[in-house]
C-alpha cells in the first residue's frame, strides 16, 4: 500500500511517499511543493492543488495522510493554513483517494515515541526508520514523511478496531 503524507502550508507543502508491504515500510519519494514567490493566495492555492494532482497521478497512493493544524498559531495564520488544507483536501477527494487526518502529537508519538518531540527528533527518527541518514531533507519533507509513517503505524490498528466494532454492532 502506497501512503502519501502531506504537511500542508500555504507557501510550502511537504510531501512524502512510503510503501507498506508485509509489515515493512520503505521510502519511495519526498519533496516539497513551493508556491511562486510573491503570489497572491488564490494563485498559491491553485499551484498547490495542481502540483498535488500531479503527485497523485504519478504515484497513485491508496491513502493520503494529512496533518491537522496545530492550535498554537495566530488566527490569521490559522485561516490561511485552513484555506491551503481545504485546497489540498479537495484535490485528494476529487481523485477518490482515502484521506486520514492526524494531529501533530499523534504523528510525533507514532514516529518518535513522544507526542512532545521536537522537529529535530522527529526528523532523526524518520531518517532512521526509512534508512535515509545520508539524504538531505528539509523540515517540510521530513514532517510529511512522519505523517506517512504515522498512517502506516495507525492503519492496522484502525482496521482491527473497525473489524472488532463491526462484530459488536451486528
Amino acid at each position: 500500500m502506497i501512503i502519501l503524507g502531506v504537511d500542508p502550508g500555504s507557501w510550502t507543502t511537504g510531501f512524502g511517499l512510503v510503501d507498506c508491504e508485509a509489515g515493512r515500510t520503505s521510502y519511495l519519494a519526498s519533496g516539497r511543493i513551493q508556491a511562486p514567490a510573491g503570489a497572491e493566495l488564490a494563485v498559491r492555492l491553485v499551484h498547490l492543488a495542481e502540483e498535488l494532482q500531479a503527485i497523485l497521478g504519478r504515484h497513485r497512493p491508496a491513502l493520503v495522510a494529512i496533518e491537522k493544524p496545530f492550535h498554537g498559531v495566530n488566527s490569521r495564520s490559522a485561516i490561511v493554513l485552513a484555506e491551503a488544507r481545504g485546497a489540498l483536501l479537495l484535490t485528494v477527494a476529487r481523485d477518490g483517494v482515502v484521506i486520514e487526518e492526524y494531529a501533530p502529537a499523534s504523528v510525533k508519538s507514532a514516529v518518535a515515541g513522544n507526542g512532545r518531540a521536537d522537529k529535530g527528533e522527529v526528523a532523526r527518527m524518520v531518517r532512521l526508520q526509512l534508512g535515509l541518514a545520508a539524504r538531505p531533507m528539509g523540515p517540510d519533507e521530513s514532517d510529511a514523511l512522519a505523517v506517512a509513517l504515522c498512517a502506516a503505524v495507525q492503519r492496522p490498528l484502525r482496521e482491527r478496531l473497525a473489524r472488532s466494532t463491526a462484530g459488536v454492532l451486528r
